[in-house]
């Protein structure tokens, strides 16, 4: 009887504790000064429920091309700068375009990246989405030289364009296609080639992709490790990649090849010859670069045929930007990166299509000190969430923000500090550059041979708060001419 009642006593004295942590930021109304001498507040706010905050109305499913209900609603009391309780942990939530690009351009000074333990579990410590400090330098640093030797390499543009007519020659029989299925399946015969140099057909490149897909959906899954649990079967399943992935980097080790030059044929061969990186950073590298060309590269792609199947006048302007590209070259000629940058009106149609569909809706920190901006303050140590979908969606910088209308991007204006899909500062994707060149490739030759319409008129992205479209973006596609 006397264990029940010291049980009893030492559980209410726990939740105790947790309601008196998660309501002190209640308490504390003014900044560390003491008596609040500054007369700076933390932005007004609620905490919700205690422990859990109010984290299941901030991740309420809802479409991505809108903010959902939790966000206008708190903005609509609170203001666009609020706080609240997200994540286990007190948090200030901006969807001010200033502070979000305040926040983003002092990374390592005032602010850190900081995402939930979970997501370090099933990415790896080493993985450049949650590295920080010089870990992430180096890590980003390898990133940008690799992206800078590879953009423009005909191999590389080539593998593209024979990855996509190769998708889209699979569709000469068929009315009907699963687009965000045949997206990644090109996106993945891409990014697996340029990084690992394998081909779609070998077996362990199918192995690779199987074990992807059950890492791809752990991710995004409730973060409890209980066996059979799709978060436990993602940590299986990242374990597997890691040791193919290494059984590869030893073959080439091996085979006595692995060196810094431009003709190199992939980048496991490039990171081979990386004395800045240890092994397990190639590897994490590796990992990181196959779930940022495999998944959002082909979500950029959905968004992009989702949007133009909406929009008959921008369809036909893309078609034609395309045809006068194709009518001066020769037949069976391969695209180059000056074709890319002729496709003009297409890099504004992706603009658009990532200002619209919010592919990345907000990004984790942390403030590292106490911040003070526009009147009020963040203490140190609160979680921080610039929501990158709010200025996309402001009607005070995007006319009409709720429309698809890529010649708004014909403004120099568009192209400011309103818009960051791929992040900011020193956090900014580096290899954003190579996920549009895909986009634009595949558009290039889905364009000139097909014309598609969306199966179900209901069907839009939604925001969970990972983005996908419900029935897989299914396409009735007709095609218009012989394939290339």
């Amino acid at each position: 009887m006397g264990i029940i009642v010291v049980v009893g006593l030492f559980m209410l004295l726990l939740l105790g504790f947790l309601a008196l942590s998660h309501f002190k930021p209640l308490i504390i109304k003014y900044d560390g000064s003491g008596g609040g001498s500054s007369g700076l507040l933390i932005p007004d706010g609620s905490l919700g429920w205690p422990v859990i905050g109010e984290t299941l109305g901030f991740l309420e499913p809802h479409p991505s091309t809108s903010l959902g209900s939790f966000l206008q609603n708190h903005c609509s009391k609170y203001g666009k700068v609020f706080k609240s309780h997200l994540f286990l942990a007190p948090t200030v939530v901006s969807c001010d375009q200033e502070l979000n690009c305040f926040i983003l351009q002092n990374e390592g000074a005032l602010f850190e990246c900081s995402y939930p333990k979970p997501i370090h579990g099933i990415l790896g410590k080493l993985s450049m989405l949650v590295a920080v400090g010089d870990t992430h330098r180096r890590l980003r640093s390898a990133a940008l030289s690799l992206v800078s030797v590879t953009k423009s390499k005909p191999q590389f543009l080539n593998d593209i364009e024979r990855a996509a007519l190769e998708v889209l020659g699979s569709w000469r029989n068929e009315d009907r296609v699963l687009f965000c299925e045949d997206a990644r399946k090109f996106t993945f015969n891409v990014i697996v080639k340029q990084v690992l140099g394998l081909t779609p057909d070998e077996p362990r490149t199918r192995a690779i992709l199987h074990d992807f897909v059950t890492f791809m959906r752990g991710l995004v899954s409730i973060p409890l490790y209980i066996p059979g649990t799709p978060y436990a079967r993602a940590v299986q399943a990242r374990q597997r990649i890691s040791s193919s992935v290494r059984s590869i980097m030893e073959e080439r080790r091996q085979a006595g090849r692995g060196g810094w030059n431009a003709t190199s044929s992939d980048f496991l061969e490039i990171l081979l010859g990386m004395d800045t990186l240890s092994d397990d950073e190639k590897l994490s590298f590796i990992l990181d670069s196959l779930l940022g060309g495999y998944e959002t590269t082909s979500l950029l792609m959905s968004m992009v045929v989702y949007f133009l199947g909406q929009s008959s006048a921008a369809f036909e302007q893309a078609k034609l930007e395309h045809q006068r590209i194709r009518s001066r070259k020769k037949e069976d000629e391969c695209l180059s990166w000056d074709d890319y940058k002729k496709m003009e009106f297409t890099q504004k149609v992706m603009n658009e299509a990532l200002r619209c569909g919010n592919i990345v809706k907000f990004v984790h920190r942390k403030a590292l000190k106490d911040v003070r901006f526009k009147g009020f303050y963040i203490p140190r140590g609160w979680k921080v969430l610039p929501v990158l979908s709010a200025a996309n969606l402001d009607p005070t910088l995007h006319a009409n923000p709720l429309q698809f209308h890529p010649w708004r991007w014909e403004s120099h204006d568009q192209t400011s500090k309103k818009f960051t899909p791929f992040g900011g500062g020193s956090r900014c994707c580096p290899g954003f550059e190579l996920a549009k060149l895909e986009v634009a490739f595949f558009l290039h030759h889905l364009l000139l041979n097909f014309r598609w319409k969306i199966e179900d008129e209901e069907e839009q992205p939604i925001a969970y708060p990972y983005v996908e479209f419900k029935t897989g973006l299914a396409l009735r596609v007709e095609s218009c001419s012989n394939m290339s």
